[in-house]
């Protein structure tokens, strides 16, 4: 078959595959986000296995684990958007006043009052203070998701104490595909690690800014850039947004700068310079690919699939690609560093691709050292024959 023939019909394949993907993303994302959370915490039950321990007691742990995990994050979130929306109405008449100043501004600068009033006429203080309350209320649909994944992460966690046990009758049989899961799990585990530790920086680093600045709730503030790292390159814009606005409310529009601009020094410094490098050497993606994936994942999957795009990538990659030799190559342009020449990955060396020529003690090695010609030097002469015994020689 042609080889663009091959391509069109695999990119139609994907096209019915992402199409299927997005019509059920609210099964799909909570099966994936409880395995991904399986996977991390995996090693937990293999070592407690490994130490002798029944296998009731690994998978306790385990779920214990995974709950405290989930549950942890959502209470976060949910609390920093309710405490957000109740120190929100206490600014309402200064927000309204900044309001004013603004429209005074415009006209001020020649702006005519009719198209200032239809620019802000819609906004107010009060649909602001709604659309938060908007937010908090739908963290009720969102518990209903939670309890989806607190059940899926119920019987993975079974699952999870003899997994080893069946990676390794997977080995025998097919090492390959055994080699894509393996890799996908440490992948996934390399990268919630990194997000982790880069997480918990941001979070220091921004809490202690927004307490010098005067920020009120430094610490939630704190908080929800931890949790926003998770998703890559662009966590820190949602993350902004809540102590901006405070900022805006309790000190103007200076104090709000001040906030954006320390916000984005140190969330750019680290989440967009330091951190992708560090992810891209520990899951193997390069960071165009991990900010396409965020793009991508997002609209497939909604909000839930920013937070678990570059896992997703990662599973693609290791099971469509990283599966076949053939299409390994891929690495190449996907991988976040530039692979050795003859690795698996890359065209082997022009002298690579034709058999070596004999090596010089090869052909020689079964001709004798004596007569073995040196190097530079020309052929050894024959022996002389052998000198005539003189019982042999008749007399006379």
């Amino acid at each position: 078959m042609p080889r663009g023939t091959i391509i069109l019909i695999t990119l139609a394949g994907l096209v019915v595959a992402v199409s299927g993907i997005r019509s059920i993303s609210g099964l799909v994302a909570p099966i994936f986000l409880a395995m991904m959370l399986t996977v991390a915490v995996s090693p937990v039950a293999s070592w407690i296995r490994r130490k002798g321990a029944p296998a009731w007691v690994a998978f306790l742990v385990t779920l214990l684990s995974v709950y405290a995990i989930i549950i942890g994050l959502f209470a976060s979130l949910a609390f920093s958007i309710a405490r957000f929306a109740t120190i929100l109405p206490s600014y309402s008449d200064k927000f309204n006043d900044l309001v004013k100043q603004f429209q005074n501004f415009l006209i001020s600068h020649g702006v005519s009052q009719q198209k200032v009033h239809d620019m802000v006429h819609n906004v107010d203080s009060s649909k602001i203070i709604s659309a938060v309350g908007d937010i908090v209320s739908s963290t009720a649909g969102v518990a209903s998701t939670l309890v989806l994944v607190l059940a899926l992460l119920l019987f993975m966690a079974a699952d999870t104490v003899n997994f080893g046990d069946r990676i390794e009758i997977l080995t025998a049989e097919r090492p390959d595909i055994a080699a894509a899961f393996s890799a996908f799990a440490q992948a996934t585990r390399s990268y919630l690690w990194v997000s982790t530790v880069f997480g918990l920086i941001v979070a220091v680093f921004d809490s202690v800014a927004l307490a010098i600045i005067g920020i009120p709730l430094p610490i939630l503030w704190g908080l929800l850039s931890f949790i926003t790292n998770y998703i890559p390159n662009i966590g820190f814009v949602i993350g902004v947004i809540p102590p901006a606005l405070l900022g805006l409310l309790d000190g103007g529009v200076t104090q709000m700068i001040v906030v954006i601009v320390v916000y984005s020094v140190i969330n750019m410094v680290i989440q967009s310079v330091i951190q992708p490098k560090f992810v891209g050497d520990a899951v193997g993606l390069s960071t165009t690919l991990t900010f396409v994936s965020l793009m991508f994942w997002a609209w497939v999957l909604g909000p839930l699939g920013a937070i678990l795009a570059v896992p997703l990538t990662i599973m693609c990659k290791a099971l469509l690609l990283d599966i076949d030799p053939s299409t390994r190559w891929a690495d190449v342009l996907l991988s976040s560093s530039l692979p050795k020449r003859g690795d698996p990955a890359t065209p082997a060396d022009d002298d690579a691709s034709t058999p070596d020529a004999p090596a010089d003690d090869a052909v020689g090695a079964s001709v004798p050292d004596a007569d073995r010609p040196g190097d530079g030097d020309s052929p050894a002469a024959p022996a002389d024959p052998p000198a005539d015994d003189a019982s042999d020689r008749p007399n006379g």
